[in-house]
């Protein structure tokens, strides 16, 4: 039977295409080490669970569609922290911030519609693009320029009749780069100049290593043009809470997105507790201590990478991910050699390859992004497991 050619267009995530090795290598007795994937091993905080577990009602009901009314209330009270007063109808809770994108991408695209976006940038906007028919237009950044890209120089002459948005992601995935509060203002007056959305994804905002947390929500001459994507996966290490949000000052886009909303029903009902619970009792020194954690992993990271022969990279400035070049031709079939055939007194690791991190898959296959989630000793194992399996691999290549 026929599928969509929509769906067709789509690849398999660069984090989670290894799964059935990865499976085979456990079942010989290979321990791994995850650096493919950004699920943290930092501790959900009690808060969530003493929520979830206190919940006491008789049934558990549904949600209003928009969300839980105290998840919306506790969001609407952060952003006023940030200086960014809401209304209600500004927030709709999302499965995670990858329903919110999704739901944006609906609103906003037709077939043939361009999306302009920094590459590299996180795989799955190609999936949440694509299968709406409309197409990402990378802006091409490289790791010689710091992966920057906000100038009109750069971003205009890409902009045309079929151009609806600009996405970013700062703090950046999979770059680790952080917009300026300068960058982030030209980005708006772009935007709001050509009629244009502004995609930004922050579900990393309190990952930023110098501390200053910033928003796309603080330029309100632009505010029919932003449009936030939140979630509590990264900034609460709750990724698997799927509790998320779209956030826009736009009643006519808020207006559609409703639409998508009330025809899945709602969120999870004990989850949006949890979340809300952990905004009302966790502020500030929460996000120091952890922001200092993956600080001290990020500078982890770095240092094993250095001791790596022919490694290249970028450190990174936020969130808990940097992109590498390694010295072969192609690190996926490098990865399926660490999966397959590499290991060390019984160990190998994993991360996610470059390629998919690219409109054009050609232009990241000697790249990897790796993600420092856990603690610094593993990190510096499995930078050390890395070095030796490109080693191996080199010599069974003859290289």
């Amino acid at each position: 039977m026929r599928l969509s050619s929509k769906i067709q267009r789509c690849g398999l995530s660069p984090m989670r295409q290894f799964y059935p090795r990865e499976v085979a290598a456990r079942a010989r007795g290979v321990r791994i080490h995850h650096l493919n994937i950004g699920q943290p091993d930092v501790k959900t905080p009690q808060a969530f669970f003493e929520a979830v577990g206190g919940f006491d009602g008789p049934v558990v009901a549904y949600p209003p569609a928009p969300g839980e009314e105290r998840y919306l209330e506790a969001l609407r009270a952060y952003y006023a922290e940030l200086g960014c007063p809401l209304e209600r109808e500004d927030i709709l809770a999302t499965f995670g911030g990858s329903e919110a994108l999704e739901i944006a991408m609906a609103c906003i695209l037709d077939e043939g519609d361009e999306v302009l976006v920094p590459e590299p940038f996180y795989p799955n906007y190609t999936t949440f693009v694509n299968v709406t028919g409309g197409r990402i237009r990378p802006i091409p950044t490289s790791a010689e320029e710091g992966y920057r890209f906000a100038s009109r120089e750069r971003i205009e002459p890409l902009i045309n009749e079929r151009t609806r948005a600009i996405m970013v992601t700062t703090p950046g995935n999979p770059t680790g780069v952080v917009l300026s509060k300068e960058e982030m203002r030209l980005l708006a007056d772009i935007a709001r100049e050509r009629g244009l959305f502004l995609i930004s994804d922050e579900v990393y905002r309190e990952i930023v290593y110098t501390g200053k947390r910033e928003t796309m929500l603080a330029f309100s001459d632009a505010a029919e043009n932003v449009v936030i994507i939140d979630s509590v996966s990264k900034r609460f290490s709750t990724t698997g809470a799927r509790v998320g949000a779209m956030i826009s000052r736009n009643g006519e886009l808020m207006a559609q997105a409703l639409k998508w909303a009330q025809g899945r029903l709602c969120i999870a009902a004990l989850d949006q507790i949890g979340a809300a619970r952990m905004y009302e009792t966790l502020g500030e020194e929460y996000f120091a201590s952890v922001r200092e954690e993956y600080r001290i992993r990020g500078e982890a990271t770095a240092a094993a990478l250095e001791k790596t022969p022919g490694v290249r990279f970028t450190s990174p400035q936020g969130a808990f991910y940097l992109m590498a070049s390694l010295p072969v031709d192609d690190t996926e079939k490098l990865q399926y050699f660490m999966l397959d055939e590499f290991q060390d007194r019984g160990e190998t690791m994993m991360y996610a390859p470059g390629a998919g991190f690219y409109a054009d898959p050609n232009l990241g296959r000697d790249k990897i992004r790796l993600a420092f989630v856990k603690n610094a000793a593993e990190l510096t194992r499995a930078i050390e497991l890395l070095g030796m399996g490109i080693a191996a691999y080199k010599r069974k290549c003859g290289k």
